[in-house]
């Protein structure tokens, strides 16, 4: 564990990119026969900024069951469609979530097409696969001897806090990680305990905390560790533990397995009316593809709103400039690069800046180099990594909340921000963030310094390009704060909107109206918007998320893919017409590749208003050409055109002869009876007439029936005389109808 930091291998499922999911459909490839793994996410979310209690437990119950309430009314027609598709063998696995209103599902990629053509769905983003870290490299026992703080631990000021009677009492923290070993002696007291607990997605360890490989035990370490191992190794030694095993012990993680870990963090036991989600939050993992991923944001933004702030590792990928990856570099995470105890940055700490828009990455930095911590089976370790930066981080919120135990998840991060120690150039920048966690500084600010909040209702904006989208900018003071606040705005460049801020500064208690204007030609996709506000130096931001959807749209398709038929018969097809995004155009029907000389095609209706189905029927001609015909059908509604497929194969009308017996012998004057059938292909109907060639001197020859009709047969019966040759002769009956002629030969032995 050596860079403790998980660098994380992402694995896209498989699926076309014709999705309307616009931050995500140009991921989605997928080959036919292949099922994908995917998140379905339907546009009906809950905006949390409208979700209100008098109490941190109180906001987080009812943002549950506002969560749940719309989780259960939203996805009722997606999961009725999906159990139909179920029952088809189109869809192997359902799974319903509610700390977004989406739905996991692993289903055939016409499936995935059908989901995004429907009007409820936001974006469908594939399923990920995330890589754990290796296990500590080495471990030692523990030492005997007086009791101290580790160097890192006295470094960030905890043992002031714990002199002040704040050691984590009555706070419960959590990781995400690779499980925790409950047995450990500075960890074992320290598990709250109880099914609501322990949490395992993957379903391998589901009773008790487990860990095979030790990073999750590293980082708990830092967190809540004791010092039975001869020194203080924790920040925040009388808290509570409670963990999700993410990654399961393949060491892999899914994108669905973490959805559903941060949702049972909201909610434990299942029940909301029980207090028992966790008060703070570690995640020491990270993507490991450059740029903004959005995945994880609906549930960052649902933890913040619950009060629970995301405490992520910025990831092990520097000195690089933009190397701080998702979900790290997202606005609602919190996240934290790594120093030594002589604060200078560890030379593999990401750096920013954010591609997902922040203003600076990562946010803080803490101790991360020769940090000596918890490991398997009851010994100790000493890493270096983000890893074990960030539980500093969230430990000393785990003292912030023994001292005010109902503050915001934004006023969290405010007050370590502020009590930040500046390193690196003066202010904030990409390397050191706003500093090196003072978490002594932190609670000083938090009791007296005067400040504000910064909050956005709603949260997320869909609007058209050209067509505004307005939010609610509020100011809230904190410890009297009665300054003026200026507004500003980043996310978008000027070429793709303007904005307003209606006032552009407010006084604490007041609202102004943002108004932003997309641009006729910005792209469709989820824009995120940071909102600053500047008092003297007291900065603070609130995000919102800006949503343009892909323009109304059609699908075409068209069933069966083939046709066979005779040659002058007619045969149908079905043209069906899907509405995208609020379609409700008419779409004018046609169809080119099919000769004149084979047939004619007609449409019913010719045209399809919004979304519906017509009737295309194909008639050929008696004399079409037999051959395969691709025929392609062509929709259009304005600019707008889409084509389908299908094949029309023609076989030709025809008969065929057959004789029983081929062959006769007989004696002079005695008559040979053969039986010709005649048979029909391509549906023929015609009469056939016979002849006959090749008979021998002094013999003649009828038939019973002739002409005949398929199916039918015809007896043909050649009588000899007494001066018919001893001899064997070839017999040749000719069947002809129009210009259809065929020919069978019998054999005849005279004696």
């Amino acid at each position: 564990m050596k860079r403790a930091i998980l660098a994380a291998t992402v694995a896209f499922a498989a699926i076309q990119s014709a999705y309307p999911a616009p931050a995500s459909a140009a991921r989605l490839t997928v080959q036919p026969s292949q099922f994908a793994h995917v998140i379905v996410m339907l546009k009906a979310q809950v905006d949390p900024s409208t979700v209100t209690g008098s109490s941190r437990h109180q906001r987080s119950r009812n943002l549950e069951n506002r969560l749940r309430s719309t989780a259960d009314t939203g996805q009722r027609g997606l999961l009725t469609l999906l159990r139909k598709r179920q029952a088809q063998g189109l869809v192997t696995a359902i799974d319903p979530l509610w700390i977004f209103n989406g739905v996991g599902v692993t289903a055939a990629p016409s499936v995935v097409r059908e989901l995004a053509a429907r009007s409820d769905v936001r974006r469908i983003d594939p399923e990920l696969t995330i890589q754990a870290p290796a296990a500590p490299a080495a471990a030692v026992p523990a030492t005997t001897g007086p009791v101290a703080a580790e160097p890192n631990v006295s470094l960030v000021n905890a043992p002031a806090l714990w002199n002040l009677g704040f050691r984590g009492q009555g706070v419960v923290v959590a990781n995400m990680d690779t499980g925790v070993d409950y047995t450990h002696p500075d960890l074992a007291g320290r598990w709250r305990g109880g099914t609501n607990s322990w949490y395992d997605p993957n379903g391998q360890h589901t009773t008790v905390p487990t860990d095979i490989n030790g990073h999750g035990t590293a980082t708990m370490g830092v967190m809540v560790g004791g010092d039975s191992g001869g020194t203080s190794i924790g920040m925040a030694p009388d808290a509570r533990w409670i963990a999700v095993k993410v990654f399961n012990d393949r060491g892999s993680a899914t994108s669905t397995a973490i959805h559903h870990g941060f949702q049972w963090l909201l909610d434990p036991d299942g029940n909301p009316n029980t207090a028992d989600a966790p008060d703070v939050l570690n995640d020491s993992w990270t993507l490991s593809a450059a740029g903004c991923n959005l995945d994880f944001q609906p549930d960052l933004t649902q933890l913040r709103a619950a009060g629970i702030l995301p405490i992520f590792a910025a990831g092990n990928f520097g000195p690089t400039p933009g190397t701080v990856l998702s979900p790290a570099n997202n606005p609602q995470a919190f996240a934290v690069g790594a120093t030594d105890d002589a604060d200078l940055i560890d030379p593999s700490s990401s750096r920013g800046p954010s591609a997902c828009g922040q203003t600076v990455v990562p946010r803080a930095v803490a101790p991360g180099v020769n940090v000596r911590t918890t490991d398997l089976y009851g010994m100790y370790a000493t890493e270096t990594g983000t890893s074990l930066a960030a539980p500093h981080v969230a430990g000393a919120l785990a003292l912030l909340l023994s001292a005010f135990p109902d503050i915001s998840a934004d006023r969290q991060a405010a007050a370590l921000e502020s009590g930040a120690v500046d390193l690196g150039p003066i202010g904030a920048d990409n390397d050191y963030g706003v500093g090196r966690l003072n978490v002594l500084a932190a609670y000083q600010w938090l009791s007296t310094a005067p400040d504000f909040t910064l909050s956005t209702s709603p949260s997320t904006v869909t609007a058209t390009p050209g067509a505004p989208a307005t939010y609610a900018v509020s100011v809230a003071a904190v410890n009297g704060f009665s300054n003026a606040v200026s507004l500003s705005l980043s996310g978008l460049a000027a070429a793709n909107a303007t904005w307003t801020f209606t006032p552009a500064s407010i006084a604490p208690g007041g609202t102004a109206q943002l108004t932003v204007t997309p641009a006729a030609n910005l792209s469709p996709g989820t824009y995120l918007l940071t909102l600053t506000g500047t008092s003297g130096s007291i900065s603070r931001s609130a995000y919102a998320t800006l949503v343009i959807p892909a323009p109304p749209n059609f699908t075409l398709a068209a069933a069966p893919a083939a046709r066979t038929v005779p040659a002058g018969d007619a045969t149908a097809y079905t043209v069906t017409v899907g509405a995208v995004n609020g379609f409700s155009g008419s779409v004018g029907l046609s169809l080119s590749g099919l000769p004149a000389s084979v047939g004619s095609a007609a449409f019913s209706p010719a045209s399809v208003a919004g979304a519906g189905s017509s009737q295309l029927t194909v008639t050929t001609l008696a004399t079409a050409p037999p051959g395969t015909y691709s025929l392609k059908v062509t929709g259009t509604s304005g600019s707008l055109s889409h084509t389908a497929t299908v094949a029309l194969t023609v076989t030709a009308r025809d008969f065929t002869l057959s004789t029983s017996p081929s062959t006769v012998t007989l004696t002079r004057g005695q008559t040979a009876s053969y039986t010709i059938t005649l048979g029909s292909v391509g549906g023929f109907a015609g009469a056939v007439s016979f002849s006959v060639t090749g008979l021998p001197a002094g013999a003649s020859a009828t038939f019973s029936a002739n002409p005949v009709g398929p199916p039918g047969s015809t007896v043909l019966r050649v009588r000899t005389t007494s001066s018919t040759p001893r001899a064997t002769s070839t017999i040749v009956v000719t069947g002809t109808s129009g210009a259809l002629v065929h020919q069978v030969s019998v054999t005849l032995t005279v004696r």
